[in-house]
C-alpha cells in the first residue's frame, strides 16, 4: 500500500543547540549528513564509501573497530579482493584531514578519539538521559524543553547518503529512536496541556507510520482534549479496520481502553495530568507593579492580609477584597502585601487594572485571555466564550500556586470569572465597593491613613529636617488632605520639589480646603480637593499637559502622540509628562507611555471642561487625530506602495511619525490598536467624523490580522451610526463598506452584504473616488463567496473601470484577482490564471509588497485549478512567507488551507491533513464558520485518503451542520462526500 511519508512538523522551540565550538575543537554530526568541522570551518570528508568509514568510527563512540569488521560494515559477506588496501586508503586520507591524534591505529584496527560533547548523538543521548531523569523527577517542562533539544539536533535523514549494510542497519536504529522520542515529547505535549497544538503533528504523523498505534493513541487523546471527542472515536475505528486488513489483529488492549474511556466522556482523560511539573522561568507570570520604597503604616492590614496569603495552600477560596474610597491606598498595599507574599506563590503572580471606576470597565473575557496567555497558553488553544475561558483558566491554575491581583473591580460579577478555584492559589482584590456578594472573601474596608500614619508617609517624602522644623503646619496639611494617602502623596512630592517652600507656605494655601463630608461623599470630594491642591501648584505648562491629556481615550498614550496632542516638540512633552509622573498625577505605564489613574483622568477633564474653551479641547483631540490618521496613512502606504487610497483620505493639518522599516511600522500600528480605535471612537462629531473613518481605512492592518478585529469592528460601526446621524454620505459610504469587508472577513455573509449595498445605493450621491472604486468591488467579492457569480463579474469589472480611471493599480490588480475568482468558480480557468497573472504583473510593477502576496494567493489558487499544481503551491508558499511577516493571521490560514487542497490534487493527503490542522489551528478565533467548514472538508478529503476514513466523516459531518445553518451552496458537495463513503449526511 502506498503511502505519503508527509512532512516532519516540528515545535517552534525545536531549534538545534550548537555543540560547544572552540577555535581548533574538532566536532563531527551523524544525525543528518556525515560531517566533520574545525571550529567553524567544515572539512572535506570525500566520498560517500570515506564517510561511511568516519560514520563507523563515530559510531563507536571511541572504541577500536578491527579491520574485519569494518570490512563487514561496508560490503556485508561479498567484499573484494582489495577490501583491506580500500580501508587502509580511506583511512589515511581521513587521518590526513583530522590529524594523527584524533584518527589512531592500533590493534589492527582504528578509532577515533575526541570527547563526547563533539559528536551530535553522544550530546544527544545525555540530553536524552538528562531528559529522562527530569520527567522522573516530575519536572515535565524541562523534559520536555530537553527532548525539543535532543530532536533539534538532527537534520534530516542520519547518515544521510552514506552506504554500507552497517549504514542501513544504523540509519534505522536512529529513525526509530527518533520516532521514540517524538512519542515521549507529544506524550508531554499532552501531559502541559499542549493538545491542540500536538493535533497537527500526530495527523502527519499517523499518516507516515499507519501501524505505530502508540501515535494512534496519542492522537486520540490529543483529539479529545482538543474538543473533538467524534474525530478521537473514528481514529479508532480507523486503526482496527487498518489492523485487520494489514495484520489480521485487533488494536493492542491499551488503545480499546482508552476507547471506552472517551465513549464515557471521562473527565480524567479530559485534562492533562493531575500534578503538571513547574511552569519554566517564560511561563512563570512576575506581573505584580513595582512596589513603593516609601510605603508607610498599615500594619495591622499588612499582617491580617499577609497571614491570609500564607495560608492560601490549605483554603480552597482564599480571596481578599480591599474596598475603599478612591486614592485612599488600596492598590498601594494590595501591591506592597503581595510583594511580600510572593513565596508563599513560587509559580507566579497575575495582575490586571480592571478600570471598574471608568466608563468602559475591562471585560473578564479579555483578561482572562491575557491571563492564560501569561500561563502559557497559545493562542490557539484560547476558546472563545467567557465559560470555556473560565473553565480552562481554573484548570490551568490546578496544582500550581499562583497569586492573582485583581485591582481596581468594579463589582463582584466583573472578578467571579477571575477567581481561582483550588487550594495553593489565592486572589487579591481591590475596588470602590464593598463587596457584601462574593461568597467566601475575607473583606477589608480601608479607610484613612491615622494621624501618625498619614504625617510619617509625608515626613518620609519630604524629609524629616523640613517637617521637624515644623511639625504643627505638617500636621495641618495632612489634615487637609483629609488623610488620604494618594492627595498626601500629591502635595509632599509638590512640596519636595520645591525647595524655597516652608511647610507653613503650603499649610497656608490648604486652609481653604474645608471639606468634612459624611463617609461615601466625602470619599470623591475628598480626591478631588487633593487633586486640586496638586493641580492647583502646577506650572502653567504642565497644567495645560495634564488637563488636555486626560481627553484623550485609551488605555495610555505614547509620547510622540500626547505632543501631536499638546501641539509640542516631543523632547518638551517629555519633560512636562515627566514632571506629571513626579507629583503622581500621571503614571509612567511603561518608557515612553503614560496613563491616567481613572479617578485622576475624570478630574482631568473636569479641569479641561473648567479651564479650558470648547474650541481648544476640541483642536486638541484633531490634534491626537491628525497624528494617528496621518501615521497610519504612512503605514499603509509602506505596505501598500502604488494604493492611490492614502491619496483620497481626508487630509491633516499636523503630520504624524515616518518609518521605512517595515517591521517597525507595524510595530507601531499593532501596539498603538487599542488607542487608535478609541480614537475614532472618540471622534464622532461632524467635523472629524470624515477622519475617523479614514483612520479605519488607514488602519485596515488592525482588521485582517484578526488581533483587533473586534475593536475594529465596533469601532467601524460606531462611525457609521454617527455618520448617518451627521448626515454625511460621504462618510457613511466609507464606513459602510469598511464595515462590508470586517462582516465578510468574519463570514457573516448576509450582513456583508447589507452593508456593501447601502454603500452601493450611497455612491452617485457623492463624489468620491474611493467609494466608486471600493464599494463595487468590495459587494463583487462578497457575491462571489454567496455563489452570485454574473452579479460578482459585473461589479468587479465596474471596480477594474474605476480603478484604472484612477490609475490606482493596485486597487486594479486586486479588482483583477479578485475578477479571476469569479471566474474560476464559473469554470473560466484559463481566463482566471490570465487575469491572476495580470494583477500579480501589476503588483510586481510596485515592488514586493503585502498586496501582491494576494495577487500569488489569486494565482495559485488558479493554476492550482488549472492542473499546474507544482506551480501553484510555489505562488501560495511564496504568498504564506509575506502573509506571516505581515502578521495577517486571517490570509496565512486561508493559505495554508489552500496549499492542502494542492497537496491533495497531487495525491499527498499526509500533508495536505497536516496544512488543514495548521489552517484550523490559525483560523480557530477568526474567518468565521463558513471558512472553518471549507477547512473542516479538505480535511476531512485528507484523512480519508490516508486511511483514516471514519475520522474524516466526522468533520465532513461537521462541516456539514455549518454550511446548512448558513444555508451555504457547499452543503451539497459535503452530502456527495458523505454519500460516497456510505455515511448517512444526517440532513
Amino acid at each position: 500500500m502506498d503511502r505519503d511519508n508527509g512532512p516532519r512538523v516540528r515545535v517552534p522551540e525545536q531549534r538545534a543547540p550548537s555543540i560547544p565550538v572552540t577555535a581548533d575543537a574538532l566536532r563531527f554530526t551523524v544525525l543528518g549528513p556525515v560531517r566533520a568541522w574545525r571550529g567553524p570551518q567544515l572539512l572535506s570528508s570525500g566520498s560517500p564509501q570515506q564517510r561511511a568509514l568516519l560514520a563507523a568510527l563515530l559510531l563507536r563512540e571511541g572504541r577500536t573497530a578491527t579491520a574485519g569488521e569494518l570490512i563487514d560494515a561496508f560490503w556485508g559477506e561479498d567484499p573484494p579482493s582489495q577490501a583491506l588496501a580500500t580501508i587502509r586508503t580511506y583511512a589515511s586520507r581521513l587521518r590526513k584531514i583530522l590529524g594523527q591524534d584524533t584518527l589512531v591505529s592500533e590493534s589492527g584496527g582504528y578509532a577515533i578519539r575526541t570527547g563526547r560533547t563533539a559528536l551530535d548523538l553522544t550530546l544527544a543521548q545525555d540530553l536524552a538521559a538528562e531528559a529522562e531523569k527530569a520527567r522522573v523527577a516530575g519536572d515535565r517542562f524541562q523534559a520536555r524543553t530537553l527532548i525539543n533539544k535532543v530532536l533539534g539536533l538532527w537534520d534530516g535523514e542520519a547518515l544521510a547518503s552514506v552506504p554500507g549494510p552497517y549504514a542501513d542497519n544504523q540509519r534505522t536504529r536512529l529513525e526509530e529512536w527518533r520516532l521514540q522520542l517524538t512519542e515521549t515529547r507529544l506524550d508531554l505535549d499532552l501531559e502541559v496541556g499542549c493538545h491542540a497544538e500536538a493535533v497537527s503533528e500526530l495527523t502527519a504523523l499517523t499518516a507516515a507510520h499507519p501501524l505505530r498505534e502508540r501515535l494512534r493513541e496519542l492522537l486520540m487523546v490529543a483529539l479529545y482534549r482538543s474538543g473533538r471527542q467524534a474525530e478521537a472515536l473514528a481514529v479508532y475505528a480507523d486503526t482496527r479496520r487498518l489492523l485487520a486488513e494489514e495484520l489480521g489483529v485487533d488494536p493492542r488492549p491499551e488503545l480499546a481502553q482508552l476507547q471506552q474511556r472517551i465513549l464515557r466522556a471521562d473527565e480524567e482523560l479530559a485534562r492533562p495530568t493531575d500534578e503538571p511539573a513547574p511552569a519554566p522561568a517564560p511561563l512563570r507570570p512576575a506581573q505584580l507593579p513595582a512596589t513603593v520604597p516609601d510605603f508607610t503604616g498599615r500594619s495591622a492590614f499588612v499582617s491580617e492580609l499577609g497571614n491570609r496569603l500564607a495560608t492560601a495552600e490549605n483554603s480552597v477560596m482564599a480571596v481578599s477584597a480591599v474596598a475603599g474610597i478612591g486614592g485612599v491606598g488600596k492598590t498601594t498595599l494590595a501591591v506592597h502585601v503581595a510583594h511580600q507574599a510572593r513565596r508563599h506563590f513560587p509559580d507566579g503572580q497575575l495582575y490586571v487594572d480592571l478600570q471598574g471606576a471608568g466608563a468602559r470597565a475591562a471585560e473578564p473575557e479579555t483578561v482572562l485571555g491575557s491571563f492564560l496567555r501569561a500561563l502559557g497558553t497559545a493562542d490557539s488553544a484560547i476558546p472563545d466564550t467567557l465559560d470555556e475561558r473560565a473553565a480552562l483558566y481554573r484548570s490551568t491554575l490546578d496544582g500550581r500556586r499562583i497569586l492573582i491581583l485583581l485591582d481596581n473591580a468594579h463589582d463582584a460579577a466583573q472578578i467571579r470569572p477571575l477567581l481561582p478555584g483550588t487550594p495553593g492559589c489565592a486572589a487579591l482584590v481591590t475596588s470602590r465597593v464593598r463587596m457584601v456578594d462574593l461568597a467566601g472573601a475575607h473583606l477589608v474596608d480601608l479607610d484613612v491613613m491615622s494621624p501618625e500614619e498619614a504625617l510619617q508617609l509625608f515626613t518620609r517624602i519630604v524629609g524629616a529636617e523640613r517637617v521637624g522644623a515644623e511639625r504643627e503646619a505638617a500636621l495641618d496639611v495632612v489634615a487637609a488632605c483629609g488623610f488620604l494617602p494618594l492627595a498626601i502623596r500629591i502635595a509632599a512630592s509638590r512640596l519636595a520639589a520645591r525647595r524655597t517652600w516652608t511647610v507653613s507656605v503650603l499649610a497656608a494655601k490648604l486652609a481653604d480646603e474645608r471639606r468634612r463630608l459624611d463617609e461615601l461623599q466625602a470619599g470623591d470630594l475628598a480626591v478631588k480637593a487633593t487633586f486640586e491642591l496638586g493641580y492647583g501648584q502646577l506650572e502653567r505648562a504642565q497644567a495645560r499637559a495634564f488637563r488636555l491629556l486626560g481627553l484623550a481615550d485609551g488605555p495610555d498614550i505614547s509620547l510622540t502622540a500626547a505632543a501631536a496632542l499638546l501641539n509640542l516638540d516631543p523632547h518638551v512633552a517629555e519633560d512636562l509628562l515627566e514632571a506629571l509622573v513626579d507629583t503622581s498625577l500621571v503614571e509612567s505605564a511603561a518608557p515612553g507611555r503614560y496613563r491616567y489613574h481613572d479617578l485622576v483622568r475624570l478630574y482631568a477633564r473636569a479641569c479641561a471642561e473648567r479651564d479650558e474653551q470648547p474650541v481648544e479641547r476640541e483642536r486638541a483631540l484633531s490634534r491626537l487625530l491628525d497624528f494617528y490618521l496621518a501615521t497610519a496613512s504612512g503605514v499603509y502606504a509602506l505596505e501598500r506602495p502604488g494604493d492611490r487610497t492614502v491619496d483620497h483620505l481626508e487630509g491633516t493639518e499636523h503630520e504624524g511619525l515616518s518609518f521605512t522599516d517595515h517591521r517597525r511600522a507595524l510595530d507601531w500600528l499593532y501596539t498603538e490598536a487599542s488607542c487608535l480605535l478609541s480614537c475614532v471612537q472618540q471622534n464622532r462629531a461632524p467635523r472629524s467624523i470624515r477622519r475617523a473613518v479614514d483612520l479605519l481605512l488607514a488602519a485596515k492592518d488592525l482588521a485582517e490580522s484578526g488581533a483587533n478585529a473586534r475593536q475594529f469592528e465596533s469601532a467601524a460601526t460606531v462611525v457609521r451610526d454617527a455618520a448617518v446621524e451627521a448626515g454625511d454620505p460621504h462618510a457613511e459610504a466609507r464606513a459602510r463598506t469598511t464595515l462590508a469587508q470586517v462582516h465578510s472577513m468574519a463570514g457573516r455573509f448576509d450582513q456583508a452584504e447589507d452593508e456593501a449595498r447601502e454603500a452601493m445605493l450611497l455612491a452617485p450621491s457623492v463624489d468620491d473616488v474611493w467609494t466608486h472604486c471600493n464599494a463595487p468591488n468590495e459587494l463583487g467579492i462578497i457575491a462571489g463567496y454567496r455563489n452570485q457569480q454574473e452579479e460578482a463579474e459585473a461589479l468587479l469589472r465596474r471596480a477594474c473601470t474605476a480603478f484604472r480611471a484612477d490609475r490606482n493599480h493596485a486597487g486594479e490588480a486586486s479588482a483583477l484577482c479578485n475578477l479571476s475568482r469569479v471566474h474560476l468558480a464559473m469554470g473560466r480557468t484559463a481566463s482566471a490564471v490570465k487575469l491572476a497573472g495580470e494583477g500579480v504583473a501589476l503588483y510586481n510593477r510596485m515592488g514586493l509588497t503585502l498586496r501582491l502576496a494576494n495577487g500569488r494567493y489569486a494565482l495559485g489558487l488558479a493554476l492550482a485549478r488549472a492542473n499546474r499544481p507544482e506551480e501553484a503551491q510555489v505562488r501560495l508558499t511564496e504568498a504564506l512567507a509575506v502573509f506571516r511577516e505581515s502578521r495577517q493571521r486571517l490570509w496565512e490560514g486561508m493559505t495554508l488551507f489552500r496549499l492542502a487542497e494542492v497537496r491533495l490534487t497531487v495525491e499527498h493527503p499526509a500533508q495536505a491533513a497536516a496544512l488543514a490542522e495548521q489552517a484550523l489551528t490559525v483560523l480557530l478565533h477568526i474567518g468565521g464558520e463558513w471558512r472553518r467548514a471549507n477547512v473542516l472538508t479538505v480535511l476531512g478529503q485528507a484523512l480519508h485518503g490516508i486511511g483514516q476514513a471514519d475520522r474524516a466523516q466526522v468533520c465532513w459531518r461537521e462541516a456539514l451542520s455549518v454550511f446548512e445553518q448558513l444555508k451555504a451552496p457547499e452543503s451539497e458537495a459535503v452530502s456527495r462526500l458523505l454519500s460516497k463513503t456510505g455515511a448517512p449526511s444526517e440532513s
